[in-house]
């Protein structure tokens, strides 16, 4: 079965449809939280995840912020005034979808979580001390998980742990070890390439695969641009940032 992994779409509906575009045919989809948040069309993707029937789909913290379910005094000034934006914008519906979320998922033999296992929601996983310590709170080989918008990989194994930024293209073999993989953000890349990222999970090979492709940048900007959200949201979608 041929699984797309998305994450970290945050209303960014141009990216995600350039992912949905270049992933090809897939059998399921499942999507690792931050659905919405410092994007344009926060509706628009809530609406195009339900018409392609991801599940399990989870929810992550900006999520959970614009649900009023998480304060947001640990956001920055920007993140915080796009929350308040996209609180606007929502529809009854589609905040009802969200509210339907969880943030940690198991769809044995993997362990979802937007954020970690040990803290779904907020905890990021950076570091092979906090890696290390995550790989205690999930039971089965594979934890997949987003937030940190990087897409990296974790693997434990006989000789220890180790970390892996991973390349567009890059086939990890998921039976050489547990493991804690990233797909990276849809909608808002932070390790310097602002392709849209994601990754295929193919169960019969035993494969991650991670695949970046480029998408209309300047229309997201101009979308946003158009809704005055903050100039440091726009203009970090350039750079993969």
């Amino acid at each position: 079965m041929r699984t797309l992994v998305l994450s970290d779409i945050h209303a960014n509906l141009v990216a995600l449809e350039a992912v949905l575009a270049d992933a090809g045919q897939w059998d399921r989809l499942w999507f690792l939280g931050d659905l919405v948040g410092y994007g344009p069309n926060p509706n628009e993707c809530v609406e195009r995840l339900r018409d392609v029937g991801a599940s399990p789909a989870l929810s992550g913290n900006h999520d959970w912020a614009v649900l009023r379910k998480l304060d947001t005094e640990e956001f920055n000034d920007d993140a915080r005034r796009a929350v308040r934006w996209t609180r606007q914008q929502m529809k009854d519906d589609n905040l009802a979808y969200l509210n339907g979320l969880p943030p940690l998922h198991v769809e044995a033999p993997y362990t979802l979580a937007h954020a970690s296992p040990r803290h779904p929601v907020w905890e990021y996983i950076l570091d092979l001390p906090t890696a290390q310590e995550n790989f205690d709170y999930f039971d089965t080989p594979t934890c997949l998980v987003g937030h940190s918008h990087i897409p990296a990989l974790f693997i434990l194994d006989e000789a220890g742990l180790n970390f892996y930024l991973l390349d567009d293209g890059e086939v990890v073999d998921l039976t050489q070890g547990r493991m804690i993989a990233n797909p990276g953000s849809v909608g808002q890349p932070r390790d310097g390439d602002p392709r849209a990222s994601y990754a295929v999970l193919d169960d019969e090979a035993q494969t991650w695969t991670l695949h970046r492709v480029a998408y209309d940048i300047a229309e997201t900007q101009s979308r946003m641009r158009a809704h005055q959200l903050p100039s440091r949201l726009i203009e970090r979608l350039e750079f993969g940032m």
